[in-house]
Formats: structure tokens, sequence, C-alpha cells
């Protein structure tokens, strides 16, 4: 008889979860994925080209209803689970049905973070995380229109970007001194604002939120400077929060995410996390790579591979940002030691900066193309010396790998 395998979250990670489950274990598991959100999971990836009008609501759909169906699984769509009961083994949910369980995955993501800063609470404030606010978004947009989008992170910078296509007038607010610092150097994120701003979007760089303007809904933006932005909206896009209330009150061990051993097992035995809500070691990513990476794991440990274990991910951003190529890997801002090699075609807005450090590559940023940047991601995850390939490595496989034949 199969197993009850609950699934609470229906986002990207656990639909990846679920496929690389059926693929390993089908008819092992009676498997049921609870979602809050009233639609089947979609790419989350691709918001800002919806916002922008580059794709429709079909495009972004992760698997059709009748995926999910072929493979035994039920799922339900727009139901809030209110609680889970670790000794009865029982799921609630917000309308009263109940779900036994042997087996219970969290994959319940994040929720965005608002600023706390006056006037957060106030109408046309909106964050950028799931199609809900792509629809309040949407219902704003208009050629003409003001907006002011509060973050520099890859999701202010879609926010905006997808705005500015629109016809909305965008000002795009960000506390640091380069946009994207977590995934570019100073050289790649300029060369980003510059790219953004040819698009139509005002980048204002170590600029600090006061306070939102306004009575009853947003009409501005006051920054600590006195400067003061026009709005008929704001976005704030600042980064995000695990959404680990649901296993905190039933007892499980919660830090910043719910914590996971290299099983992605939680504190109970029976209960797993994977995604944005993991916590892993100490670190909580928030990249889709790392969750189809415990998705994966996760999937052939429930298959009944128990050798194999979740070591953490060598971070690594593959995005097209507005338009734009970028992708960094690994620890790209060098420090004392460093071997740093860089190569620039302005011409053609190309730039690509390599870190080494006793002879192995440990860091890398791509700009403008990216071709080459999964091959130096296996370099270095693999820890391999390079030292023989610095004067070509910057040229990519193309010119290396034959000098190592």
């Amino acid at each position: 008889m199969s197993e009850p395998l609950v699934v609470v979250g229906n986002g990207m990670a656990a639909t990846r979860f679920v496929d690389e489950l059926t693929q390993r274990a089908l008819g092992r598991y009676s498997v049921i994925v609870i979602g809050a959100e009233p639609r089947l999971s979609y790419n989350r990836v691709l918001l800002s080209s919806l916002l922008a009008g580059d794709v429709g609501e079909s495009a972004i759909e992760l698997k059709p209803r009748g995926w999910w169906n072929r493979h035994g699984v039920t799922t339900l769509d727009g139901q809030a689970v209110a609680s889970f009961d670790r000794r009865r083994r029982v799921v609630a949910l917000a309308n009263g049905q109940r779900f036994t369980f042997s087996k219970l995955v969290l994959a319940t993501g994040s929720q965005p973070v608002r600023l706390p800063k006056p006037g957060m609470d106030l109408q046309n404030v909106l964050t950028f995380r799931d199609l809900a606010d792509v629809g309040a978004m949407r219902a704003l947009m208009r050629p003409g229109a003001r907006a002011a989008v509060i973050g520099g992170g890859l999701l202010g910078i879609e926010a905006a970007y997808g705005l500015a296509k629109a016809g909305v007038k965008v000002a795009l607010v960000h506390l640091m001194d380069r946009l994207m610092e977590r995934q570019l150097d100073h050289r790649a994120a300029l060369l980003l604002k510059r790219a953004i701003e040819a698009k139509g979007v005002e980048v204002l760089l170590g600029a600090d939120t006061k306070r939102v303007l306004g009575e009853d809904r947003a009409t501005g933006l006051e920054l600590s400077d006195a400067r003061v932005l026009a709005a008929d909206f704001v976005v704030c896009a600042v980064g995000i929060r695990p959404n680990a209330e649901l296993a905190r009150e039933a007892g499980l061990a919660v830090n910043g995410g719910i914590m996971v051993d290299d099983g992605l097992t939680t504190s109970d035995p029976n209960i797993f996390a994977l995604g944005e809500c993991a916590e892993h070691r100490g670190c909580v990513y928030g990249l889709v790579e790392p969750a189809n990476e415990q998705a994966r794991i996760l999937a052939r440990r429930l298959a009944g591979d128990r050798t194999v274990a979740y070591l953490g991910s060598t971070l690594a951003a593959n995005l097209r940002v507005s338009g734009v190529n970028v992708f960094s890997a690994g620890e790209f801002i060098e420090g004392p030691g460093s071997d740093v090699i860089t190569l620039e075609d302005q011409g053609a807005q190309r730039y690509k900066k390599l870190v080494m450090r006793d002879g192995r590559l440990t860091g890398a940023v791509l700009f403008g193309d990216t071709a080459d940047g999964l091959w130096y991601l296996d370099l270095i995850r693999s820890g391999a010396d390079v030292s023989h390939w610095r004067d070509v490595l910057a040229f990519g496989p193309a010119l290396t790998l034959p000098q190592a034949a």
C-alpha cells in the first residue's frame, strides 16, 4: 500500500521535488500537494517577463494539470494549511479538511519583506513576489504613470524593467553603492546600471528610503537626504523571508529558516524541508539551482537511497536581467593573495572577471556573454588546479581545453 506523503507548498521547489520523486519511486507514495495560491505552480523567474508583456500567463506554468493527474498526484490549489500535528501526523487546512501523512515535505517558500518605514501600509504600496503582485501592478500601469521601486537586487531590477517597458516612468532606489551587490562586482554592476538606464529607468544608488508619502494611498517617496520622488505607486523589493511559522508552531527547530540536516530532514525524522524555507548549515538559499539540488537529493532519499547527502551549494547566479545576461559564482571579490584576470570588450558590452587563488579558480563574474559560465562553475566546484591554463582561461573552453590535450 502506498505511503501517504503530503507536500505543503506548490512552488518551483515542490514541483521539482515531485517530478524527481515520480521518476524514482512512482507508486511508492500517495502524494498530495497543497498550495495556497489559487493556481498550479509557475515559474517565478518569468514574472518580470509577464509584467513586461513579453510572455502570457500560460507560458509560465511549470506543469499542466494533466501532468499531475497522469502521475497520480493530487493537487489542492488555493488551500492554506493552518497547522500540522507531528504526533498524530495530520495536516489541517484552514477550511477544516485534514490529511494524514507518513512523510511530510515543507516547501513553503518565502514572503517578501516590507521595509519598517512610515507609509509602507498605504494603498498602492506593493511587493513583487507572485502573480497577484503582477496583477496589482498591471491595474496601476499606464503610460506616463510614475513608480518608485525600492531595492536594487534581482527582483527590484526586474520589476523596474517590466514597468518601464510598459511605459511607466520608473525610479529605482537602492541603499547600496552598486546594483546586485551579492551577485556582481563593481565593474559588472556599473555596466548593468548603464544598461538599465538605457531602458529608461532612473537609478539612484546610496539612496535610503525615509518614508512613503500620502494620506490613504502612496503619492511619492521621501529619501533620507530630503529628496522627494513623485510616484503613483511604490514597489518594495528589498528581500525575502523564509515562511517558517507553520514549522515553528509545530515545534520544529527553526532559526532563520526551517533547520535541516544533510538529508534535508528537520528535527522530526518524518518531516523534511527544501527550497527557500529551509536552512542548511546556517545558509538559506534564495536561488533556483540550490532548490533543484535539494529536490534531487530528497527525492533520491525518499526513494530509498540513504547514501546521498546534500552538502550545500556553491552560490551561483545565471540570470537574464532586464534583457542582459549576467553570471556569477563563488568568491568573485578578490582579497589578499588573489590572482585576478579580467577581459572586457566595451564596444560589445562584454566583461569577464576570474578570481584565482593558489592555482584554483574560486570565483567568476560574466556580463553580456555568459556562455562559458557553467564551465567556470564546474571548475570552481571541482577545485582543480588550473594554473597551467592561466594565460588562456579567460577565453573559455574553446581555447583552454585543447591546451590540456
